[in-house]
């Protein structure tokens, strides 16, 4: 593994990893508690749409799949704070148009279907300066929301109060769904659409079987996606496989093994 690191591409590939596994652990805590993990499989869908969307543009796919994605967090939270549905129905409704979009946006061009499968699986190997850049600075945007972690965390436990309290608890959902699907289009790159929600709830439900508290949640959830990302590229390296899969199996394993002290 030492040589491995010695290459540029694995280089970028660790720092990427750790990238995106603090993004994941950070926002991944509230997707667990908040039992919005469909959501997070709606938007890494919907971010399909938006690469199959670039790809026929003859654009940047990550540069059209942002918006893309974006756009839909704001739909599905507004669906489900305006009307009458439930989250599940509202992100089931834009999960379906999403897949639908893309497959349309595809068809259209038959000429970019290889480029289009390593974003359906990824490839954290092939990661390039810009997408360090990129993933960077949202990190480095996300800790200015530190101040509103607070009232993330009130309202995940007791919405109602937060709202008492006159919190401004939509807004801040708005701004939690905009985040959040940010996040899924940047580990996208790196997992594919098929394997980013495991990397946003896998390390998250871990840490909420050990941790007390959910400030203590956060920062375990953190470190697990940051340990289980260089642990899985070490397996990817050693035994010749996929990259994104083998992080998610290594998070996956730990996973079981955390069950037995399960913090009821």
């Amino acid at each position: 593994m030492l040589e491995a690191l010695s290459m540029p591409f694995m280089q970028r590939a660790v720092l990427a990893g750790m990238l995106v596994a603090v993004l994941g652990g950070y926002y991944g805590v509230f997707i667990v508690q908040r039992g919005m993990s469909f959501m997070g499989s709606g938007l890494s869908h919907a971010a399909f749409g938006g690469v199959a969307l670039g790809l026929l543009l003859g654009v940047e796919p990550m540069g059209v799949a942002v918006p893309f994605t974006i756009a839909t967090a704001l739909g599905i939270t507004w669906l489900r704070r305006r009307t009458v549905l439930g989250e599940d129905t509202a992100i089931g409704i834009f999960f379906s148009v999403s897949m639908a979009l893309g497959i349309v946006f595809l068809s259209l061009r038959q000429d970019f279907t290889t480029e289009a499968f390593s974003y359906l699986f990824g490839s954290i190997l092939a990661v390039t300066p810009a997408d360090l850049w990129a993933t960077g600075l949202f990190l480095l945007f996300s800790l200015f929301t530190l101040p509103v972690w607070s009232r993330w965390a009130y309202a995940t436990f007791d919405r109602e109060l937060a709202l008492a309290d006159r919190l401004p608890v939509d807004r801040d959902d708005y701004l939690l769904s905009v985040l959040i699907a940010v996040t899924v289009v940047l580990a996208v790159k790196l997992l594919g659409i098929m394997l980013v929600v495991a990397f946003l709830v896998v390390p998250a439900a871990t840490a909420r079987m050990l941790a007390r508290s959910f400030f203590r949640m956060s920062l375990l959830a953190v470190g697990i996606g940051m340990g289980t990302t260089l642990l899985g590229l070490f397996v990817s390296y050693t035994f010749d496989l996929p990259s994104g899969a083998a992080v998610i199996l290594v998070q996956a394993l730990l996973f079981f093994l955390s069950l037995p002290f399960n913090r009821r």
